[in-house]
């Protein structure tokens, strides 16, 4: 087992724990108690320009990108294994800097950040071109290479998976990475800093800087020195990142907000759709961009679900992250807290009846809100129409399929999308109609790191997850050898 302190929370560059240049630091805040756990550095553009370096010497010489496909994923394969191993203590920095219920961080967190450095093991050998069939007296050939130092830019609400689903494919396609975790939640990306290290992977091609995000993060997006900018984010920070990277002809992949729709035709079986419908929106306390905000209700059934769901979710237990039995934690902090409250308050001017929760909980200093169901809302509401990232449902009715896919659709987002229905051609037919990059069929969130996910409209482009993050990460070379 690994121990690792964390209290001094120092940037991790070439290998090696520093302090930030100028010796500035920032607090990390336990959510759930309103409380500094500790200080982290706050690195400085000058930081950032010396992690970029590490890593581009560390590209350069070799010592990864030169390793063969196999090597590489006999190392990723080891951090798979060492994540397991201190799953305790991970999920503990987890639940301390995020908010997430325990429970939550060891089934969902701990769990996919492993496998998805095991599936990049697995595919880093296999990692390869092609022959190409051609008129020419030529033997033609691809090669598909790394693209050099990769900047990584990771969220608030899922710091492990997220860092995980980019360095993953970036180590096991030969990148270096650069690394910068959401200033909120630092903890995890310091951690996983030391068991890469220990799984093998050498100094230089993996660097973490944390700090804030107009610095640090605007340093890292625009340093010369990066050859493609990874970025999880809001879609405002999302166009910033794009523009930055586009001025730079960086490639870049970028998952971005969402407002997803869940669809609950009149055949659905209403007892498992209930289930699927609480989870899809009080999921890590409704911090989550594939979250299920939006429920549309075939308007048979509309009543009777909506009468379930006001029974149902004040039942959701809510409270302090450590209790295992806690199913909905604190928002991340205070400003996450005051979005949600300004959202609530504005369905009310717009005429959306608060079926249940709607209020802050007052519970040890922390971030909490109640679960919150409101009706009535007319679609242009903005609460209908933009992220408010909170655990708050909004249900609409419908009439039609066709209705029903034209409100699905009706947002800028294009993340996620559900559909809740007992007929399996209806849901094929829906499914290819909706405009997102991932739909679920009775259920909601499986996710999987074979299965690619990523938005379309204002929720992104590219790809996370599956061979389509793998080759995201390389770039194709062509080699045309004459036969005459």
């Amino acid at each position: 087992m690994t121990t690792f302190e964390i209290e001094p929370g120092r940037l991790f560059i070439g290998g090696q724990w520093r302090d930030a240049a100028d010796g500035a630091r920032t607090e990390v805040v336990d959510p759930s108690r309103g409380t500094v756990v500790t200080t982290v550095a706050e690195a400085s553009a000058a930081d950032v320009d010396a992690a970029v370096r590490a890593a581009r010497e560390a590209f350069d010489d070799g010592s990864w990108s030169g390793l063969s496909g196999r090597e590489r994923g006999r190392i990723l394969h080891r951090v798979a294994e060492l994540i397991r191993e201190n799953a305790d203590e991970l999920a503990r920095l987890e639940s301390l800097d995020v908010g997430k219920p325990i429970t939550l961080c060891h089934a969902v967190d701990i769990t996919n950040a492993a496998n998805d450095y095991e599936h990049y093991a697995a595919l880093a050998h296999s990692l390869h071109g092609a022959n190409r069939d051609t008129p020419m007296n030529a033997l033609a050939y691809t090669r598909r290479e790394p693209l050099g130092v990769v900047a990584a830019i990771t969220p608030f609400n899922f710091p492990l998976i997220l860092a995980g689903s980019k360095l993953g494919p970036a180590l096991a396609a030969g990148n270096t990475v650069v690394h910068k975790p959401a200033d909120e939640t630092p903890l995890s990306a310091l951690y996983m800093a030391k068991l890469l290290q220990e799984a093998g992977v050498p100094d230089g091609v993996v660097n973490v800087v944390t700090g804030s995000g107009p610095v640090a993060g605007e340093a890292l997006l625009r340093h010369p020195g990066v050859n493609k900018v990874a970025f999880t984010g809001s879609t405002t920070v999302g166009r910033r990142v794009a523009s930055a990277a586009g001025e730079a002809l960086k490639p870049v992949t970028m998952e971005l907000g969402g407002n997803a729709a869940h669809i609950v035709f009149e055949d659905a079986d209403l007892e498992k759709a209930v289930g699927a419908v609480i989870k899809a929106f009080v999921f890590n306390t409704g911090q989550f961009c594939m979250g299920g905000p939006r429920l549309l209700v075939a308007r048979s059934v509309h009543n009777t679900l909506l009468g379930i769901l006001a029974q149902a979710v004040p039942g959701v237990p809510v409270g302090d992250p450590r209790d295992p039995e806690t199913v909905v934690g604190p928002m991340a902090g205070p400003k996450h807290l005051a979005k949600v409250e300004e959202y609530v308050e504005l369905a009310r001017k717009e005429g959306g009846r608060i079926v249940c929760g709607g209020e802050r909980l007052d519970l040890d200093g922390g971030y909490y809100y109640k679960p919150t169901v409101i009706a009535d809302l007319p679609n242009d509401s903005r609460v209908v129409q933009e992220e408010v990232f909170g655990p708050v449902l909004t249900v609409q009715p419908f009439d039609t399929e066709d209705e029903a896919v034209e409100l699905a659709n009706s947002t800028p987002y294009g993340l996620a999308s559900g559909i809740q229905t007992g007929n399996l051609a209806r849901a094929h037919r829906v499914a290819d109609r909706l405009q997102a990059g991932i739909v679920w069929v009775n259920d909601w969130a499986m996710l999987d790191p074979a299965v690619p996910f990523g938005g379309v409209k204002d929720s992104g482009f590219g790809r996370e997850y599956g061979p389509e993050a793998l080759t995201a990460y390389t770039k194709v070379k062509s080699v045309v050898v004459s036969l005459d």
